[in-house]
């Protein structure tokens, strides 16, 4: 736990230090736009996040790794919506040092699955995105966003379709099986959660991310072994206050990485 603890003061002081000595302007490192999409036959409507880095800079998945933070969205200032989705594609491994983050250079499209509030009318989606950018040295940056999404609009746009199929394998087609999580008291109030499932190898450097639907509660990046088929991660989490917390088993997500494959993995019930 105390590993932990340092990871996540190290990623807060990567992100904080740098703004009092970096003056170059922030739209020359990073840009968004909203990409209107369309509005798909069951109602909800699909759009885009379109996030543009300078060469030699990054940003981070949703689980950033070993140091950073996850993107933060705030969509309450938008009009009739009433729920979002982000659909995460496969992101890049960088090692750091020894440090391995996760996130995406170049361009990245994260495509938004939107519920309107009220069927048949368009959808102001208006808001703010907090990223952590780095090069050498990690940035804050947020981003404000606003743009129309058409109900008429019913024509697919190739740079969302193409994220949406850049998509993790699910469990059922990489042929995932015997998935458990085991639990165990760990140290400082922490718990420790042991997860087993058999599954085919999805490359070198091959490493397990496991999450929680719970955003209160921090999860320290897994250790990860394999033995043939069997492969085994473990960590430990505590809630951010230090309390007591009951763990949803079906809210638990496991993403397997490895240099050939993704894996997404919902739901891990006891071994």
């Amino acid at each position: 736990m105390k590993k932990l603890l340092h990871r996540a003061a190290l990623a807060a002081t990567l992100l904080i230090t740098p703004l009092a000595v970096w003056a170059q302007d922030l739209s020359e490192i990073v840009s968004a736009q909203l990409l209107p999409g369309w509005r798909s036959a069951d109602g909800t409507h699909m759009a885009g996040l379109e996030i543009r880095l300078a060469p030699g800079w990054k940003t981070y998945w949703r689980a950033p790794g070993d140091a950073g933070i996850p993107p933060r969205f705030d969509w309450r200032a938008s009009r009739n919506l009433a729920g979002a989705q982000i659909h995460w594609p496969v992101p890049q491994r960088v090692d750091q040092g020894g440090m391995i983050t996760i996130g995406y250079s170049g361009t990245v499209v994260l495509p938004l699955r939107l519920t309107p509030a009220r069927a048949g009318r368009d959808i102001t989606l208006a808001g703010y995105v907090n990223l952590g950018v780095c090069e050498d040295v990690c940035i804050p940056v947020d981003l404000k966003l606003s743009a129309t999404l058409p109900s008429a609009a019913t024509t697919r746009d190739p740079r969302i379709a193409a994220a949406l199929a850049n998509r993790p394998d699910t469990a059922a087609e990489a042929g995932v099986q015997d998935v458990s999580c085991t639990l165990a008291p760990g140290k400082n109030g922490a718990l420790k959660i042991t997860a087993k499932m058999r599954l085919n190898p999805t490359g070198r450097e091959e490493m397990a991310v496991i999450e929680t639907d719970n955003p209160r509660v921090w999860v320290a990046p897994a250790t990860t072994h394999r033995s043939g088929r069997t492969l085994t991660a473990e960590t430990e989490m505590m809630h951010v206050d230090g309390s007591s917390f009951a763990l949803n088993r079906q809210g638990i997500r496991i993403t397997v990485l490895g240099a050939s494959k993704m894996v997404d993995i919902k739901g891990c019930p006891a071994g």
